[in-house]
């Protein structure tokens, strides 16, 4: 893991309003992918969970692809995309996320009551999204057996956990200050 610390010790911040933004090619895909990060990160999240508690591999558009795909191919598991646009497919669930920056709807599709899902993201930072799909995903009725997430910003972790029912895994805890990432852990 660390090629993923280095590399988000030296991303740079920008703010969004108030919001301070670390751009990172696993959070932003800027700069480009250095497969040998991605890779990283995706050895640390097969370290972290049980590979035959799931089916499918679940994650957000669009920069949960990434990791996603990533995962995919090394499990040789199937994911599926929660996107940003509707597809009026049979099934099709809406939720609405709201972040530190932005707000709008989200679409799962090609989930079933049947499947047993790992959620995993780039980023957590209010809560929003995942708070937004985790609840998607329950009214579907399908079960999650871990939720990854790669970055945690959040300061409250504890309180996002509550709401989801259950343990979010990170594989590395930042805060901003002082216009610089820190590693917390």
């Amino acid at each position: 893991m660390r090629l993923l610390r280095e590399s988000l010790e030296n991303a740079p911040v920008i703010m969004k309003g108030d919001y301070p933004y670390f751009i990172h090619p696993l959070t932003d895909g800027i700069p480009e992918i250095n497969p040998a990060v991605l890779k990283d990160a995706v050895n640390e999240i097969i370290k972290r969970i049980d590979i035959d508690a799931f089916d499918k591999i679940l994650t957000v558009e669009a920069m949960g692809l990434p990791i996603g795909v990533a995962l995919s191919m090394v499990l040789e598991k199937p994911m599926t995309v929660i996107r940003k646009r509707p597809y009026g497919l049979p099934g099709e669930v809406e939720v609405s996320q709201k972040t530190g920056y932005s707000s709008g709807r989200l679409y799962i599709n090609s989930i079933t009551k049947d499947d047993t899902l790992l959620l995993v993201d780039d980023v957590l930072s209010t809560g929003g999204t995942m708070i937004a799909v985790v609840d998607g995903i329950r009214r579907i009725g399908a079960k999650i057996s871990d939720i990854v997430v790669i970055v945690n910003k959040s300061r409250n972790i504890e309180e996002i956990e509550r709401k989801v029912g259950m343990k979010i895994k990170t594989l590395v805890n930042i805060e901003i200050r002082d216009g610089r990432v820190h590693i917390l852990d």
